[in-house]
């Protein structure tokens, strides 16, 4: 490894912490004295994915990192959350102890952590997995999340103070037709 400044090949280790599944370092170049974070992880063994038209490539990553990310982009989401959500996802599949995974799964999986993350990078994500060729379909997904969203909502452990047919809202808080 060399620099990213200076492309000098040396430099000392300031600081070494543990982070989650890597080793985070930080560094200081002999040469020109800029300092940098490097991260270490172990490499597990080889996985591989097998795509839709059957080839098979070893797991990536970057690749699913990527997909996340522009899923999540410009949402309000905190900082970090798209390479959490990766290494979760990375972590389940070694944990299953296959040499092979279809990327079906890993789509699902993706989408099961975005649908309970963000709906929007939810929707988004799952536009471009199921490649929705229509509205039609779209609109299917999205009612299907309001139902399910709707499902979680009543499903507390609260009881409401009200039978949902007792409470009366007035007229008045609603917009006539043709009123902007």
């Amino acid at each position: 490894m060399n620099c990213p400044y200076c492309g000098y090949h040396d430099f000392k280790v300031i600081d070494s912490r543990d982070v989650n599944d890597s080793i985070r370092r930080r560094r200081q170049c002999l040469s020109c004295g800029a300092r940098f974070t490097t991260y270490e992880r172990i490499q597990l063994a080889s996985l591989f994915v097998i795509k839709k038209d059957e080839r098979r490539e070893e797991f990536n990553r970057t690749k699913l990192l990527t997909g996340i990310r522009k899923a999540c982009e410009k949402r309000p989401l905190p900082i970090g959350i798209a390479d959490k959500v990766a290494d979760d996802i990375e972590t389940e599949l070694y944990h299953l102890g296959k040499p092979e995974i279809y990327t079906t799964i890993i789509g699902d999986m993706v989408m099961e952590k975005l649908r309970d993350l963000d709906q929007i990078a939810f929707i988004r994500f799952a536009s471009v997995y199921r490649e929705f060729t229509d509205i039609t379909t779209l609109k299917q997904e999205v009612d299907t999340l309001v139902k399910n969203q709707t499902k979680k909502i009543h499903h507390t452990s609260q009881l409401p103070l009200l039978p949902a047919e007792k409470i009366k809202i007035p007229s008045k808080f609603f917009k006539k037709s043709g009123e902007g």
